[in-house]
């Protein structure tokens, strides 16, 4: 334990170690590097990874090797391709991520792929395609996906074949992960471990026909032994096609190890292979328990290792097909909420009739395509075509089940206590049988699926300012309501901040029905992740500063309409009902307050604006303040900084914003009032509280919260 703790501490600090140091942080390199994936073009920008053999700064050497992840903005020279090497002019900076409740950990998944530095392609320079690399995968990989698309044409179906048979995801849409997630078939969508087994099996299903046809073989090599590394390097070929993932990982080293034992001619039990495929695996690459698939992979089997019986039989097979859709449903549950905030409870059935129709017949089916794709083209087309047919008809189902009651279930952030028992309840729950009580076990689960939520007592209310970079979301909550005020941005490569940052923290933090959705203005950075909102809280009430010119059906917000909620007032103050005024001036001003403080939601507004409000907002108990438009040089004049006193301000900015938010001389108009500033780019997610008999304070910085070796 000891020397594997050691060996993973080594491992990660030199990873770390090869980041980009903070010193170089957006400067302009020139690199010379390969795509080591497949690239990602959208609308806006192709994005790809591109693996450092070279780099230069100011024309000097510098040391930069490994992975950096890049974003090509505008007309690229010419269509880039997986392997091919080139010399381009790069930004960097270090990896950083967003910090939420229940966000995805952009910097631990850095660490994971061993991503040294992220940027994109500067404009002017030298951008050369070089060469191609040799013996690359990649570009077999990406030959095989152009071939699907010749043969399929651009169905559906062509997406998720891709996928199914060189993993290739580029195709899948948000729509059809949704649908994935609901089913919780995620692993099958992609080729995972279970395909991996597949391939294997046919691999020595093959074996066993040739010994078949051909028995004088067998004086020569028995077939056991023939069949085991014919099963190993079909493995070993398909998981190549799958990019490497860790779960087809995991499935090629256990397989390796039977492989190992048949030839050494030694009985293996599934313990001991499941043992020495973990071993291999954290000797291979410590970074690996870093990800979800680790603990799902090797938990997910070691519980159907212990639950099944091992029945003869077709009988006892289809038994054990259904008895394992539950067990991993019911033993995986934990880990799935700890790691993605989401179960599904209709991923037993589905599963229970995907399993079989996928292994069966589509993987089959696209196994054989895809080796006859590389020999001979022509045969290849029509199983190509079957295998889309048999997709469209899983899919046709997967579609209708994603639409039950339960297939998305949402639960709060699951405390380190609450997985622990769950997971003890899990092991109590499948022991063998003869052990008493065994369905007490399910009482360990209590704490998980209805945790005790912390609210806001009456009168008290609280604020949280979720990390959407550069943007704005701030989620007012008081006993019984839940207010939110901006969701961020949707950007044209349809990654939106409210499904990927404010719809986890909400549901993270227990909030089972959004009351109101104010959106300030229509800019993209506070009015694009709306649309996520609505879809999934449709019934909240909606006003907006700019209702009239939204294409989200809001009504308008205007000056002095107010309510009370649980003892708390909520006052519009801006824009009056006759504004002319567009754009960052008509942003909606909310002033929440009760007896002991005050906080002031202010949009874009500039100083203009801020003149008009200072008077309004008048005297009272201590203030905090979300700055207004992210600390622009354009607005939090002096005056108004005067006007109203706060004690706090509130920043929501990106880290290194190119607009330069907050700007150094309204930081220095904020420290010379006294006034302490909470910059969100440092912070990830802020939590004030408001008690109903003490003054605002700022009680969580989510960044230092969540402090991890791997996190800026």
């Amino acid at each position: 334990m000891a020397l594997g703790f050691a060996w993973c501490a080594w491992r990660a600090d030199a990873a770390l170690l090869e980041r980009l140091p903070r010193e170089l942080e957006g400067r302009d390199f020139d690199v010379v590097g390969f795509v080591d994936d497949l690239p990602l073009a959208r609308s806006d920008a192709t994005r790809f990874s591109l693996r450092v053999e070279r780099a230069w700064l100011d024309g000097e050497p510098v040391t930069l090797h490994g992975r950096v992840r890049l974003s090509w903005y505008g007309q690229m020279p010419a269509a880039l391709g997986a392997c091919e090497r080139w010399r381009l002019p790069l930004r960097l900076k270090r990896p950083r991520g967003l910090v939420n409740p229940g966000g995805f950990d952009a910097e631990r998944h850095a660490l994971e792929r061993r991503i040294v530095a992220v940027g994109y392609v500067r404009e002017g320079g030298v951008r050369e395609r070089m060469d191609r690399v040799p013996f690359c995968v990649d570009g077999l990989r990406e030959r095989l996906s152009a071939s699907i698309l010749a043969h399929v044409g651009d169905r559906h179906s062509m997406r998720l074949l891709r996928a199914f048979s060189v993993g290739d995801t580029r195709a899948l849409d948000a729509a059809d992960w949704d649908v994935a997630r609901a089913n919780g078939v995620t692993h099958l969508i992609s080729i995972s471990g279970f395909h991996v087994g597949v391939a294997a099996l046919f691999g020595a299903a093959l074996v066993r026909l040739l010994w078949w046809a051909l028995p004088a073989l067998a004086l020569r090599v028995p077939a056991p032994l023939a069949m085991a590394p014919a099963a190993f390097a079909t493995a070993v070929g398909y998981g190549l096609l799958a990019g490497g993932s860790l779960p087809t990982v995991r499935t090629v080293l256990m397989i390796g190890v039977v492989t190992l034992a048949r030839l050494s001619r030694r009985a293996g039990s599934g313990p001991q292979s499941l043992a020495l495929a973990l071993l291999a695996v954290l000797a291979f690459d410590p970074a690996a328990v870093l990800a979800p698939g680790f603990w799902l992979s090797f938990v997910g089997v070691a519980f159907l290792m212990l639950s099944l019986q091992h029945e003869r039989g077709a009988l006892g097979f289809v038994r054990e097909l259904g008895i394992g859709q539950w067990v991993m449903t019911i033993a995986l549950l934990p880990l799935t909420v700890w790691f993605f905030g989401e179960a599904s409870l209709v991923g037993a059935l589905s599963n229970l009739i995907a399993i079989p129709f996928v292994s069966l017949a589509i993987v089959p089916v696209t196994l054989l395509a895809t080796l006859l794709d590389l020999i001979a083209p022509a045969l290849a087309a029509p199983l190509f075509v079957a295998a889309g047919w048999l997709i469209d008809l899983q899919w046709w189902l997967w579609a209708r089940m994603a639409t039950w009651p339960g297939a998305h279930w949402y639960l709060p952030e699951v405390a380190p206590a609450a997985l622990a028992l769950a997971m003890i309840g899990a092991l109590w729950l499948f022991l063998p049988r003869g052990v008493p009580l065994r369905p007490l076990g399910l009482l360990l689960f209590l704490p998980l699926v209805a945790p005790a939520l912390q609210r806001p007592a009456p009168g008290a209310f609280e604020a949280t300012m979720i990390d959407v970079g550069q943007g704005l979301s701030v989620l007012v909550r008081t006993q019984r309501h839940a207010l939110l005020y901006d969701a961020g941005a949707r950007y044209p490569s349809e990654f939106d901040l409210g499904e990927a940052a404010v719809l986890p923290t909400l549901r993270a933090l227990g909030i089972d029905r959004l009351d109101r959705l104010v959106v300030s203005h229509n800019d993209n950075d506070h009015a694009g992740g709306a649309a996520a909102v609505i879809g999934a809280w449709p019934g909240a009430d909606r006003l907006g500063g700019e209702a009239a010119t939204s294409p989200l059906d809001l009504e308008p917000c205007e000056a002095g309409r107010d309510w009370q909620w649980d003892g708390v007032r909520f006052r519009i103050l801006h824009p009056s009902p006759t504004a002319t005024r567009a754009g960052n001036d008509r942003s909606c001003v909310i002033l929440v307050e009760h007896a002991a403080g005050r906080l002031l939601l202010t949009g874009d507004i500039g100083l203009r604006v801020e003149r008009e409000l200072a008077g309004a907002i008048g005297e009272g108990p201590p203030l905090a303040l979300v700055v207004p438009h992210h600390g622009s040089r354009t607005s939090s004049g002096s005056g108004f900084i005067a006007a109203v006193q706060p004690r706090v301000g509130l920043v929501s900015a990106g880290w290194r914003s190119r607009f330069g938010h907050p700007h150094p001389r309204v930081v220095e108009r904020y420290r010379r009032a006294g006034v302490e500033l909470v910059n969100s780019a440092d912070a990830g997610a802020v939590r004030a509280v408001f008690p109903a008999d003490a003054e605002p304070r700022i009680a969580r910085r989510e960044r230092e919260h969540r402090r991890r070796y791997w996190r800026e």
